[in-house]
């Protein structure tokens, strides 16, 4: 750990050391990473370039666009407190089972169009049934060959044999969010466990697919839950992280919770992306929100953003995400291998 400096006024951190450190094989603490949460505001900056030193190494300064198609709406039987499509949520949704083939393919075509690399299908159950199962499996080879695009999956819980037989059909990875920490997790969630979503982790590791996997955060939990979500998902290897700042919607159990500041989310970027130097970081859901005119910043630790609406929520326009990208003069790339960049 970077041991703090004792000045009368407060303790402060060489964060720029921290950076390197990390960059030499440092593997960041609790304290360290309970360090960056509780910063004060006036070292932000100071964080953020520390992020960015390891953002740069690794991707350098690439950005890769996903799209995300609510393929299934509402009617989960699952009781998460953070969703507007859950068994508990009274919110006001459009509700619809699996998408036709022709809605599914104009998705895949609208993301190709804003110049995503990654086309997400996305469901709302406890797990895929087999008619859901069976229609990924016919529509994926469609997609890749047509449009040459990556397929993420993100279908509830999975069997073994159900991952295999995405892995056999072309996705290239599985979303399955660990969402916050082990020990807080039954406060969110009760109709399943925090092991349920390690296990279809493990499961999906085992086909050779790709993890997508990250977490909310603002639904009432501590900063060190926040540590240990990150630190589960740096112990898992998962190669892509979306991190979410909880939306807070009207008719969900969460409704009233305080909004998050966009300085928090920003230590909580940056402490995502020490934590887990090599592998993709998402500004996802709540990121408009949230983060608001500071939005760009967080591109200085994360490499990856959602380009469009989420799965009940709308997002900023794309044309927005692509000045501001351009802005800061990094550029949309398709590919989704981390490589050293000096």
């Amino acid at each position: 750990m970077i041991q703090p400096s004792s000045t009368a006024v407060e303790l402060t951190t060489d964060w720029t050391e921290l950076g390197r450190q990390v960059l030499a094989g440092y593997k960041l603490t609790e304290e360290d990473a309970l360090g960056i949460l509780q910063a004060p505001d006036e070292q932000l900056l100071d964080i953020l370039s520390a992020a960015y030193q390891v953002r740069r190494r690794h991707w350098g300064n690439s950005v890769q666009l996903y799209f995300l198609m609510n393929a299934k709406s509402g009617l989960c039987p699952e009781d998460c407190n953070y969703c507007s499509q859950s068994s508990v949520s009274e919110a006001e949704i459009p509700k619809y089972n699996l998408l036709s083939r022709d809605k599914l393919m104009a998705g895949a075509k609208a993301a190709a169009e804003r110049n995503s690399g990654t086309y997400c299908i996305v469901i709302s159950a406890r797990g895929p049934s087999e008619r859901e199962i069976r229609a990924v499996e016919t529509i994926v080879p469609e997609i890749k060959a047509q449009y040459g695009l990556n397929v993420c999956a993100c279908l509830g819980l999975l069997t073994p044999e159900q991952a295999q037989r995405l892995a056999a059909a072309g996705v290239d990875k599985v979303n399955h969010n660990l969402n916050t920490s082990r020990e807080f997790y039954s406060e969110v969630c009760t109709t399943h466990t925090y092991q349920d979503r390690v296990d279809t982790l493990n499961a999906v590791r085992s086909t050779g697919m790709k993890l997508c996997s990250g977490g909310i955060i603002g639904m009432g939990e501590k900063d060190i839950d926040v540590v240990r979500m990150a630190f589960e998902l740096r112990d898992l290897g998962v190669e892509s992280i979306p991190l979410n700042f909880l939306n807070a919607i009207d008719g969900t159990p969460l409704e009233k919770n305080a909004r998050l500041t966009p300085r928090y989310c920003l230590k909580a970027l940056a402490m995502f992306r020490l934590a887990n130097p090599a592998s993709e970081l998402r500004i996802a859901g709540g990121r408009e929100l949230h983060l608001g005119s500071l939005q760009a910043l967080g591109l200085y630790a994360a490499n990856s953003i959602f380009v469009g609406d989420y799965l009940t929520t709308k997002g900023q326009l794309p044309e927005a995400d692509y000045k501001m990208i351009s802005e800061l003069g990094f550029v949309v790339t398709k590919t989704e291998d981390s490589g050293s960049c000096t």
